[in-house]
């Protein structure tokens, strides 16, 4: 297990320190305890394609509490996604396809509480039910992390732009959607993909602002680390499991 507090994310990561998560996609409490509990620093919870709804959101948080940070991947920019996972206790969004600034300005002004955005303001488990507000309300804008996806051609054709929006945290990169947008599906190597990623990383870097990346495996990944980038996932719930299902079965065999 991670020896730093899930709160102290946000500004670990300003802080340029390299973060290492995985991607839960699976609707299982039980799944995301054993995550939380392998010594990642955060876990990526995919709300946009996993079968997710609020009360399997809500207890996936529950189980992961304490243990590591939980980033939740919204289904779009809809202010009340945002809001809804950071009210039932995430540790900060992620949203996909923000493709322009002023989209990454709607999203930081749906994640920040007034007078930084305009967060609505309620009672829920982020909260304490209530017997946290105060203390919550105080400290959420400079805890909840706001990460948006650069995932499509035209968030390359804005990236600079997009980078200079006020409380967006971190970039990351979507490699397989972005791959798509350029007619050229899971072609990660291609020459033009390779271009735009490499477009992307080098502007966050100029402007100082964290860049992640996602692969299935480490050594997807670990080109990207050297690259510079911070913000890292490596493998999928599914995969993990799936994979060791099948190492053990071929050593059975």
């Amino acid at each position: 297990m991670t020896d730093r507090e899930p709160s102290e994310f946000r500004q670990r990561l300003l802080r340029g320190e390299t973060l290492l998560g995985t991607m839960l996609t699976l609707p299982s409490p039980s799944a995301a305890e054993l995550l939380s509990a392998s010594g990642f620093d955060w876990l990526f919870i995919d709300g946009e394609h996993g079968p997710l709804g609020t009360g399997e959101l809500l207890a996936i948080l529950q189980a992961i509490a304490g243990r590591t940070a939980a980033l939740v991947r919204v289904p779009t920019g809809d202010g009340r996604a945002i809001q809804r996972a950071l009210d039932l206790g995430a540790d900060g969004v992620i949203v996909p396809q923000v493709n322009t600034a002023a989209q990454a300005a709607a999203v930081v002004g749906q994640a920040r509480y007034a007078p930084l955005g305009g967060r609505g303001v309620g009672l829920a488990r982020a909260h304490g039910y209530g017997f946290d507000f105060q203390n919550y309300l105080s400290s959420a804008n400079d805890r909840n992390t706001v990460v948006v996806q650069a995932e499509h051609i035209q968030a390359v054709e804005n990236i600079e732009e997009i980078v200079r929006v006020p409380g967006v945290d971190a970039i990351l990169l979507g490699p397989y959607d972005l791959s798509a947008s350029l007619g050229r599906t899971g072609q990660l190597d291609d020459p033009v993909v390779v271009a735009a990623i490499e477009r992307v990383i080098a502007v966050c870097q100029q402007a100082r602002i964290p860049i992640g990346y996602f692969g299935v495996s480490a050594a997807a990944v670990q080109p990207f680390r050297q690259r510079g980038c911070t913000l890292l996932v490596a493998g999928v719930d599914t995969l993990l499991l799936g994979s060791a299902a099948r190492r053990l079965l071929a050593e059975l065999q």
